[in-house]
């Protein structure tokens, strides 16, 4: 896996989410530590990729592959890289590929991986 496979991305900062979502910044955070949404620091900001979000609702495929992931010793940033990067067996992106229906693919992968 290389990280010049990660596709162009739309960073969302809390107050985004916020706006975006309805919620309060405590409930966004509530969110990210409850594993329903990851997030990175990209320039010292705290940002979700939009692709984590079905509308206006964290995608509910999304925290058992977090879990998963945690599982393996993946921890914030990098539960974000791996799943923004493109994913060689999956010939797409892992997010990419959940939102396709192929959960159980992308997870058995994120459990080889420690």
């Amino acid at each position: 896996m290389s990280n010049e496979m990660i596709p162009p991305t739309v960073w969302l900062t809390i107050p985004d989410l916020v706006e975006r979502m309805g919620l309060s910044p405590s409930r966004i955070r509530r969110l990210i530590d409850d594993h329903a949404l990851a997030a990175k620091r990209v320039n010292g900001i705290l940002c979700v990729p939009q692709t984590f979000l079905d509308g206006v609702e964290a995608r509910p495929e999304l925290r058992g592959t977090i879990i998963v992931l945690s599982d393996q010793g993946y921890k914030g940033d990098a539960v974000v890289d791996w799943l923004i990067t493109v994913e060689e067996s999956l010939n797409a992106t892992p997010i990419d590929a959940l939102i396709a229906g192929r959960k159980a693919e992308v997870r058995r992968i994120a459990q080889a991986l420690a």
